[in-house]
């Protein structure tokens, strides 16, 4: 690389901290968003160019650039940044320097960033997502309707139960909002239809959402989304990384001789992931002895969060052997999903990337 540039990215602006490795030129520069950051890194077009920035937020733009000039963007792991660094004074020219000094000795805690086609199904998901969030709102306070007005149902939403909620004799604002309502929920099932149909259809032309679809429980979404989110599986050496990954294991705050204190799940990882997950589980192990009867052993002593979560963790799990075996459901039943777990993938590193 020509030139290495450490980068405090901001909102409105970034700090950086360049060299030249050919003149040994060392400077810094505070360049505003986007006119300023443009130019600035349009006049290294034909260059080789490295950037190190932090990930975070607000930062679709500068990557289109970046890789438009044919600079190379490294994202690295905030937390370990911020761990190597002992100083406790902390300023963006100190970030910027920072940043650079760990790209100079080749120290950066990069991690994987997905490809273009990965970004793109991953708007899909995330659009889908939160239109049925939204529409789940909206069934919420048709159902508080209904049971002010005494009429209760299941939990799961239905035909008979909307026919309820339409004949109830209400007057004034109180009709007009359940009018606004179902007027909301007609739109928001609308156009929630052509998303399932495009996700269903991407999931059918991936061969590792196929084959995930094998699990009982484990539908389109459930399976592109596990795709989209694990990316490479050789990322992760063994089985327990990916819970990790996901945020499904429990904060721990142990020290010494006391006795372990595991607290709530860390949530560290990709919310919509780890909520379909829960939500699969469910439905998963009502097909699976083994994962019923722990459910059942965990649903008398523990609340029924803590238990959702702890087979939506052997989900993840096993989502993750079936990748890497490549055998289906059925396979990994007979032949037990944590076979070899304790050998490392050929072709990952010891130590896996985030």
């Amino acid at each position: 690389m020509t030139t290495i540039i450490g980068c405090d990215f901001h909102p409105s602006f970034q700090q950086i901290a360049y060299v030249d490795a050919e003149t040994g030129e060392c400077d810094e520069r505070r360049l505003c968003h986007r006119e300023e950051a443009e130019q600035f890194y349009r006049s290294l077009a034909g260059k080789q160019v490295r950037v190190g920035v932090e990930a975070a937020g607000g930062l679709r733009w500068f990557r289109s650039l970046l890789h438009g000039l044919g600079h190379e963007l490294l994202l690295g792991d905030a937390s370990a940044i911020r761990a190597s660094c002992p100083r406790r004074q902390k300023t963006d020219k100190r970030d910027a320097q920072h940043i650079l000094s760990l790209l100079v000795e080749d120290r950066f805690p990069a991690i994987w960033q997905p490809g273009e086609e990965n970004e793109e199904l991953r708007q899909l998901m995330l659009h889908r997502f939160r239109m049925v969030q939204m529409r789940a709102r909206v069934k919420n306070q048709l159902a508080s309707i209904a049971k002010n007005e005494g009429v209760l149902s299941s939990r799961v939403w239905s035909t008979r139960h909307r026919k309820q909620i339409e004949s109830l004799p209400l007057t004034g604002w109180y009709e007009q909002r359940r009018k606004d309502l179902l007027e909301m929920l007609d739109e928001f099932d609308r156009r929630i239809t052509p998303l399932d149909k495009a996700l269903a259809d991407a999931a059918e032309q991936s061969p590792e959402a196929r084959l995930l679809m094998t699990q009982t429980g484990v539908g389109p979404v459930v399976s592109l989304a596990y795709v989209l989110v694990i990316g490479d599986w050789t990322r992760f050496p063994r089985g327990k990384q990916v819970g990790s990954y996901l945020g499904l294991i429990p904060s721990e705050a142990s020290s010494g001789k006391k006795q372990q204190h595991l607290g709530h799940i860390s949530k560290q990882g990709n919310t919509m992931l780890r909520w379909l997950l829960v939500e699969a589980a469910i439905k998963a192990q009502r097909f699976d002895p083994s994962w019923h009867r722990q459910y059942l052993r965990l649903s008398i002593n523990k609340h029924h969060g803590v238990t959702k979560v702890a087979i939506a963790h052997k989900l993840a799990v096993r989502l993750y052997w079936m990748l890497r075996s490549r055998k289906n459901y059925e396979q990994i039943r007979e032949r037990g999903s944590h076979a070899g777990q304790s050998a490392i993938p050929r072709g990952s590193a010891l130590t896996p990337t985030i």
